[in-house]
């Protein structure tokens, strides 16, 4: 099993040598071989990779073999690169990655937020490679799947990530060296994707990495630049309608960024209930509401019907998930959901795993490992109460009395919210957090 004894923190991992020595691809190696074995390794594997492999040995992935499994079909493939919505990104992700692949016999990846490859493009030649480990469009290339890779790392991780030849789990991937940055909306922080560089491991350079990560966040901008237009446009469309209107009402777009606003303080987001319909509809900031359709969103017309609204009853937290956790409020007057970013999905956690509540100093321990995080700690938590209203109070935070809270678990604990790194979360999940 993987070593718990400690490295010499003087040690430099492995791959601060140059890429494409041999040399270092025998080290690498050779820190495989005896990590796995649970000896102690000539070199400190960078923690990224040393955590990864941990997870694959608590998964029982063969490293010797990974686990294929049957690419999507062409049907299937097409309708999550439509719901993907990262078609809209390739523009941007060609025109600055691509050029670069094609030169250094490279291919551009970009898969789903579920590690399923939905384009593949590049060299030719290291597309017949791809081909012969089913790195092909369709294919998943989750961890659990084809063990520490750029891809599948960046999507557990959160974070840009290299993997380096022998630092890939899985023996036969070895040949090769990926470079992955995840894509986020820059609306919320959801995850949308990877986009990755792969191609032969003697072929990389180490400024791989830097660049597909810039590429990364160049994408995210111009994705909220986009959705600023489109607001605008909305804006524009509505403002004589609600110009007319008696009482309080918003417009706002298919996924609830508020456009405008009359008779009240214009929010950031309604949270809408999905799919949104036309008619009378109960959402936790305000109650009693009536959705009625605009081009490219949505009239919310809210009810002044105050305390008389029945109010939220209980609430289903769901971080059974690898990559995507939801809030389910739900009371007399009907439920709503709203999927999480990876802070709230902490927050939520922290507070369903205390009911008694916490201080802001207590969740900036709980999350950040410091008691000084309080101003960021209150920050999300205000954000958190606008979207789910009276379900959430403070002094101290905690879930309002007389609601009964739900909380699903992934089936095994290390599974719990792989991306994060907060100690309340670490303690959860069985390890000791970082000190």
């Amino acid at each position: 099993m993987l070593s718990t004894r400690h490295h010499d923190r003087t040690r430099t991992p492995v791959l601060a040598t140059a890429l494409d020595s041999r040399e270092a691809a025998r080290r690498l190696a050779s820190v495989r071989e005896a990590t796995l074995a649970g000896d102690e390794p000539p070199d400190a594997p960078r923690t990224v990779i040393g955590e990864s492999w941990r997870r694959m040995l608590g998964t029982g992935l063969d490293p010797d073999r990974d686990r294929r499994e049957r690419p999507l079909s062409r049907t299937e493939l097409e309708e999550r690169r439509h719901r993907s919505g990262l078609a809209q990104l390739l523009p941007v992700l060609h025109s600055h990655l691509l050029p670069s692949a094609e030169a250094a016999r490279q291919i551009l990846v970009v898969t789903d937020p579920e590690g399923r490859v939905l384009w593949r493009e590049g060299s030719a030649a290291v597309r017949r490679m791809a081909d012969r480990h089913g790195f092909e469009p369709g294919a998943a290339w989750t961890e659990d799947v084809v063990g520490t890779n750029g891809i599948g790392t960046a999507l557990v991780t959160r974070q840009p990530v290299l993997v380096h030849s022998a630092e890939h789990y899985v023996r036969t991937h070895h040949q090769w060296t990926c470079a992955g940055a995840p894509l986020h909306d820059p609306r919320d922080g959801r995850l949308l994707g990877v986009v990755d560089l792969s191609g032969p491991a003697h072929s990389f350079h180490p400024t791989t990495l830097p660049l597909v990560s810039a590429v990364a966040r160049l994408a995210e901008s111009e994705q909220r630049t986009r959705h600023l237009a489109t607001l605008d446009r909305l804006r524009a469309s509505a403002t004589p309608l609600l110009a007319r209107l008696g009482g309080r009402a918003l417009a706002v777009d298919r996924d609830g960024w508020t456009a405008a606003a009359v008779g009240t303080a214009p929010p950031e987001r309604v949270a809408l209930p999905r799919p949104p319909q036309a008619g009378p509809v109960w959402l936790p900031r305000y109650g009693s509401c009536v959705l009625e359709p605009l081009p490219g969103g949505w009239l919310v017309r809210i009810g002044d019907d105050g305390p008389l609204d029945p109010g939220p009853s209980r609430v289903v937290l769901d971080l059974s998930g690898r990559d995507r956790w939801t809030v389910t409020v739900a009371g007399p007057a009907g439920s709503w959901s709203h999927a999480l970013s990876p802070r709230h999905a902490e927050l939520l956690f922290t507070l369903a795993a205390h009911p008694d509540g916490r201080t802001a100093a207590q969740l900036s321990l709980d999350l950040f490992g410091t008691d000084r995080r309080t101003t960021t700690v209150r920050a999300e938590l205000s954000r958190l109460r606008r979207t789910l209203g009276c379900v959430l109070t403070h002094r101290p935070y905690r879930f309002a009395d007389g609601i009964q809270v739900e909380l699903l678990r992934p089936a095994h604990p290390t599974a719990l919210l792989p991306h994060s790194t907060a100690p309340s979360v670490l303690t959860a999940r069985g390890h000791a957090p970082h000190g």
